[in-house]
């Protein structure tokens, strides 16, 4: 995703969740550090015939420890047009989303998903993702409760289970 991608994205973002909606500010800010040396975000968009039809967003955080990297990442948002449902857009976005947690060394993914979106809690799950608690109120101003899930690795794989060489 680049600058010119954020009109596009927020007619999406406006017509898939109009109640808590990201704002173009947000966007601005999340690009800004998804770009050079140190970067700690991926954003990515999905196209069909010129059209944005989707996109992803993903956010590293942590420092090292006496036992090395302790890194966390969060899947910020992950949106497909409606028109795209079904037709495994979405599980092509969190595959590249993890395979930046996995280049960004995360030991764990986390994420919040509307507890009412069940068609996105069954992408997670089958990606591995477990429910670990809720966020009450999380989505405002609907007052909508989050359900908190988490991807964990295994030393020695990747965030998608994968073994890895070391």
């Amino acid at each position: 995703m680049r600058w010119w991608d954020i009109d596009p994205v927020l007619a999406m973002e406006r017509a898939l969740f109009p109640d808590d909606a990201w704002s173009r500010g947000m966007f601005w800010s999340e690009l800004a550090h998804a770009r050079g040396a140190g970067s700690t975000r991926r954003y990515v968009v999905a196209e069909s015939g010129g059209e944005i039809v989707g996109y992803a967003g993903f956010a590293a955080a942590g420092t090292g420890t006496e036992d090395g990297p302790s890194v966390v990442g969060d899947v910020q948002t992950i949106a497909v047009s409606r028109d795209h449902w079904g037709t495994g857009l979405g599980s092509l976005l969190l595959a590249d989303l993890l395979k930046y947690a996995t280049a960004f060394e995360c030991a764990e993914v986390m994420l919040e998903v509307r507890v009412d979106n069940t068609r996105a809690q069954r992408l997670y799950e089958r990606f591995g993702f477990e429910p670990i608690g809720f966020r009450r109120g999380y989505y405002q101003p609907g007052n909508v409760d989050a359900l908190v899930m988490r991807l964990t690795t295994a030393p020695g794989t990747d965030v998608q289970g994968t073994a890895t060489h070391g």
